[in-house]
């Protein structure tokens, strides 16, 4: 089965009444490729732990009027589990590796579980008012908390799995409070924390970038309306703020500018502090037709494909626009879910292990099969703290399969294998002639041939200049130098005349003395 990119998206239903359901579509043709149903997660509220590692990947959805977690799998369109929670969540997270779960509630408060034993490792209050939303750093090693209280905090996941610390409140490893009025979007960069950067989004009309390792604002990006979702490109250089009112700001972190010598050259935008305020005006119609994308519908989720090349956009009528990045030109709108709110949207492979697309050995490249994959274990989530529980929780690892190398003293048990015919056979790969290797073509080699004359004669001339320089400063230095030791040698004799002169001049007066 060759990898493609799908989209997933939660809906739910834009009154009171109805279901909504998690969907998977084709990202370049638009087709269904499952639909999952009974659930109506809210905005922050879904959360996705896609198949890897020889295991099946699944989806949490909080449903907004019952404190009900609703657990699906890949393999099958129904309902896999159902977790009475302590309370109604009003945000969800789950770190990449899909080891943990965290849960915030209207009153402030952070549960945080073990997946696969539904442990609860720690609940604290961790704002003074409602969790907007939770996201996990990259490596999952830190847990950020948005809040209708306007502030961030970040927390350590290894102090809220330490077992020392279970009798006192967390602490967070740092809160920023820079935001006037409630956190609405958080969107985490690439890096291991705290080596890394974070976007935060509030209804104060403000994104501000953060530096996690430096505990500092970076910048702060003003927009003409509030900011309801953020995306972030992968490799940072720019990031889309979208609005309720239908508009969607992409803002470039990078700009042109021209050194001391005219060239141009790229620099990066912002860092300044917290005095370094960038403003986002859309009345400029050049500005606005850069920079700005109308989708003519209230926006509510936003994400960015793997390749960076589109722009993926949730609305609150149900429908799901897909734009090119770079020319922002409409490329397609799936009109499935209408009548529905988009609440969640994301791009990702299509699970090997998606029901009807089933894979057994979960490779790219593998032939489907009818035989279940195995399923990552999730458990029924503790509803309080259970310290007996914890100190009898057995931490299962899943090692890679072991393999059998015969050594000289005999066989033994490695984690990783690398055989000698393989290890040969890649050998000879790399050193073969460039010509088998697969070189490049011969119109390709020509075109590098006359480029790399063109070099050197540019060299050359290069050099000849040179050359001239240099022998034009010699002959100069030459001449000088000749010049400089006439001179000496003229002052020389000329005053050897005059100390000959005075000598006779001397011996003149003597002798006439003498005849005196």
């Amino acid at each position: 089965m060759q990898p493609h990119e799908c989209i997933l998206c939660a809906t739910a239903p834009s009154t009171s009444t109805g279901l909504g359901s998690i969907a998977l579509h084709d990202v370049q043709t638009g087709t269904s490729l499952a639909s999952f149903k009974q659930t109506s997660a809210g905005a922050h509220c879904t959360s996705v732990v896609q198949s890897r590692d020889g295991q099946g990947g699944f989806m949490l959805a909080a449903q907004p009027d019952r404190s009900i977690l609703n657990v699906y799998n890949f393999q099958k369109d129904q309902l896999a589990l159902k977790i009475v929670l302590p309370e109604k969540l009003s945000s969800i997270a789950t770190d990449p590796q899909g080891n943990f779960c965290a849960g915030g509630t209207s009153q402030g408060r952070i549960y945080f579980w073990e997946i696969a034993s539904g442990i609860m490792y720690n609940a604290w209050d961790a704002h003074y008012r409602q969790v907007n939303v939770l996201r996990f750093t990259q490596d999952g090693a830190a847990l950020l908390s948005g809040s209708e209280d306007s502030s961030i905090s970040a927390w350590a996941v290894s102090r809220l799995l330490d077992d020392d610390l279970q009798n006192e409140l967390p602490t967070p490893y740092c809160t920023f409070s820079d935001h006037t009025l409630p956190v609405t979007d958080i969107v985490c960069g690439i890096g291991s924390f705290p080596s890394s950067r974070v976007l935060t989004a509030a209804v104060d009309h403000t994104v501000k970038l953060w530096d996690l390792s430096s505990k500092s604002l970076l910048t702060t990006f003003y927009f003409p309306q509030p900011i309801s979702c953020l995306t972030w490109d992968v490799t940072e250089r720019l990031f889309f703020a979208a609005s309720a009112d239908g508009s969607i700001h992409q803002v470039n972190l990078f700009r042109q500018r021209e050194d001391t010598i005219g060239r141009g050259a790229m620099e990066a935008v912002g860092g300044g502090g917290v005095s370094d305020a960038i403003r986002i005006e859309d009345q400029d119609p050049q500005a606005a037709r850069k920079r700005l994308i109308s989708v003519g519908q209230p926006v509510t989720a936003l994400t960015i494909s793997l390749t960076s090349a589109l722009l993926v956009v949730g609305t609150a009528t149900g429908a799901i626009h897909t734009y090119d990045i770079a020319s922002h030109q409409l490329l397609r709108t799936l009109a499935t879910h209408k009548g529905m709110t988009i609440t969640y949207i994301a791009t990702l492979l299509r699970p090997p292990d998606l029901v009807g697309h089933i894979s057994l050995s979960l490779a790219a490249g593998a032939g489907t099969e009818t035989k279940e994959a195995p399923m990552r274990r999730v458990a029924p989530f503790q509803r309080m703290r259970d310290a007996k529980a914890r100190e009898a929780h057995e931490v299962s690892v899943l090692l890679p399969p072991r393999a059998t190398v015969r050594t000289a003293s005999g066989d033994a048990d490695v984690l990783f294998a690398y055989e000698r015919e393989e290890m040969l056979r890649d050998h000879a790969f790399f050193v073969q002639p460039a010509s088998e290797a697969g070189a490049p073509s011969g119109a390709a080699l020509k075109m590098r041939v006359v480029e790399l004359e063109g070099e050197v004669a540019r060299l050359r001339a290069q050099l000849g200049r040179a050359k001239g320089v240099n022998d034009a400063m010699w002959e100069a230095a030459v001449r000088r130098m000749v010049e400089e030791g006439k001179e000496a040698e003229k002052g020389k004799q000329s005053a050897q005349g005059a100390n000959e002169a005075g000598d006779e001049e001397d011996t003149g007066r003597r002798r006439k003395r003498g005849r005196v």
